[in-house]
C-alpha cells in the first residue's frame, strides 16, 4: 500500500522537489498551499488548501486527506518564512508573523495529524528547520529563535509520542537555491539606522548565499532516507561542509570564541 504524505509548503523550494521525489518514488503526496488556485498548472502531485497559521484550515486539509485515503502515514512539517533585520527595528507584527508560521503552525500540524498516526500505530514527522537555528545569527535572530525552538520542541514531542509507533525527526538545511528571499520580510534599512551600513551591506550578501545555494533536491533525498528509516535520529543536517561544521565549532569552542569567530564573518 502506498504511504500517503502531507508536505506543508509543497508549491516552491524544498516542498516542491521533497513532493516531486516522494511520487516518484510511489509515494501518495499531498502538498499544501495558502492559494493553490494560483497553481492550476500544478500536475506534480495534489496541491490542498492549507495555511499553517489557521487551525481551521489545518485541521480541514488533514481530514480531507484521511477521508480520501484512509490513513496518513508522514507529515514534513515545510512550510517556513524568512524574516531579517535588526531586532530593535524589526516590527513586533512582523515577529509574531514569524513565529506563527515557523513554531505556531508546525506544532498545530502536528496535533492534528497525530490522532491517526496513533490510531494506525504508526507515522513519521518530519520538522524542517535549519542550521541558522543552531545559533544566534546577526541580523537573523528572529528566525534563529524560530527555528531552534522547533528543534527543541521536537526533541520533546518525540519522546512523547514514541510509545505510539511514532518518530519524530528534524532536518536542517543550510542555503539551498528557493525562492525564500522573495518571499522573507526584511526590516527596512532606514536612512536615519545606525544599523544602515552594516544591516544594508549584510543583506544583499544573505540574498547571494541563497541565490548560490545548493539545489533542494539534495534536501529531498536526505528526506526520503529519513522517512525511510525505522527509527531516524532526532537531527539531521544538509549543507555545506561549513555551514555543519559551525555547528560543531559551536560545541567545541568557548561562548565568546564562537562569537567573535561569527563577527569576525560577518564583518561586525
Amino acid at each position: 500500500m502506498s504511504k500517503v504524505v502531507l508536505i506543508t509548503g509543497g508549491s516552491s523550494g524544498i516542498g516542491k522537489s521533497i513532493g516531486i521525489l516522494l511520487a516518484e518514488k510511489g509515494y501518495t503526496v499531498y502538498g499544501t498551499s495558502r492559494n493553490p488556485d494560483k497553481f492550476k498548472d500544478f500536475t506534480a502531485f495534489k496541491l490542498i488548501a492549507l495555511d499553517v497559521r489557521d487551525t481551521a484550515t489545518i485541521q480541514k486539509a488533514v481530514t480531507t486527506i484521511i477521508e480520501a485515503e484512509g490513513r496518513l502515514d508522514v507529515l514534513i512539517n515545510n512550510a517556513g518564512v524568512g524574516i531579517t533585520g535588526p531586532i530593535e527595528e524589526t516590527p513586533e507584527e512582523e515577529i509574531h508573523k514569524a513565529f506563527q508560521t515557523n513554531l505556531y503552525g508546525p506544532i498545530a500540524v502536528m496535533k492534528a495529524v497525530l490522532p491517526q498516526m496513533r490510531k494506525q500505530k504508526s507515522g513519521h514527522i518530519v520538522n524542517v528547520t535549519s542550521i541558522a537555528g543552531y545559533m544566534g545569527l546577526p541580523y537573523r535572530g528572529i528566525y534563529s529563535a524560530t527555528k531552534g525552538a522547533l528543534e527543541l520542541v521536537t526533541e520533546a514531542m518525540r519522546m512523547e509520542v514514541k510509545m505510539f509507533g511514532i518518530e519524530i525527526a528534524n532536518v536542517a538545511p543550510g542555503d539551498f537555491a528557493t525562492n525564500i528571499a522573495a518571499g522573507r520580510y526584511h526590516t527596512p534599512v532606514y536612512e536615519n539606522s545606525p544599523y544602515k551600513e552594516v544591516y544594508g551591506t549584510m543583506l544583499k550578501e544573505m540574498d547571494s548565499h541563497v541565490d548560490a545555494g545548493s539545489d533542494p533536491t539534495i534536501m529531498a533525498e536526505a528526506v526520503l532516507k529519513i522517512i525511510q528509516t525505522k527509527k531516524p535520529k532526532i537531527h539531521y543536517k544538509v549543507g555545506a561542509f561549513m555551514q555543519k561544521f559551525s555547528i560543531v565549532l559551536k560545541r567545541a569552542l568557548p561562548d565568546k570564541v564562537y562569537e567573535k569567530m561569527l563577527m569576525n564573518h560577518y564583518k561586525l
